[in-house]
């Protein structure tokens, strides 16, 4: 439960199409204008909502996490800087960086046995998993790099930034078939390249 200086906003997913632009908003946001808050929430919890879920699996977990993403906004607005990027991009990539902090902390919860006197393995990355994590980064630019532009745009913008199917081909003004298309043979590709 937020304390009594933050915002409590009850669960409830509208039309994930985001029809405001968002930075105003977030300014005020920053400004302590809650109402502003609130527009930002209503424009942004339906696609916030699903990459907690697609992340965590589970819907109580992921109203939990998007409760905590809107709590940050608030504590946090001032942080969002403009020309890092837009301002839903930001609001996703702060909602996937906290549903994959859950997950973690879930399956670490589940392998930590409390037992006294026991020691516990140092579970920090080892210097291979940071070698083979900077290795697969190279591998997936590189095959990035083989694709078609469309392609490769639609992946990025799909994947990357959470923005649906639906959205991508009204942004691009094709068909949702044709949209659909060009990330489903990208990814054959993209798929193809990793493998070899």
């Amino acid at each position: 439960m937020p304390s009594s200086g933050e915002p409590f906003l009850k669960p409830r997913f509208v039309s994930p199409e985001v029809s405001a632009p968002l930075e105003p908003l977030l300014r005020r946001v920053a400004e302590g204008d809650r109402d502003a808050l609130e527009s930002i929430y209503r424009h942004t919890s339906a696609k916030l909502f699903g990459v907690c879920l697609r992340i965590l699996k589970d819907r109580n977990e992921a109203e939990d996490v998007l409760h905590e993403v809107y709590v940050s906004l608030w504590r946090r607005a001032r942080s969002y800087d403009e020309a890092q990027g837009r301002a839903v991009a930001w609001l996703t990539t702060v909602a996937r960086n906290r549903a994959i902090d859950r997950l973690r902390s879930r399956a670490a919860s589940r392998e930590t046995a409390t037992v006294e006197g026991m020691e516990f393995a140092d579970e920090s990355p080892s210097a291979f998993a940071h070698m083979q994590a900077a290795q697969e980064r190279t591998a997936l630019e590189r095959c990035l790099a083989e694709l078609d532009e469309r392609s490769r745009q639609a992946i990025r913008t799909a994947f990357f930034e959470g923005v649906t199917y639906e959205q991508l081909a009204a942004r691009w003004d094709v068909p949702l078939g044709t949209m659909k298309s060009w990330i489903r043979r990208g990814m054959i590709r993209l798929r193809g390249c990793l493998e070899t």
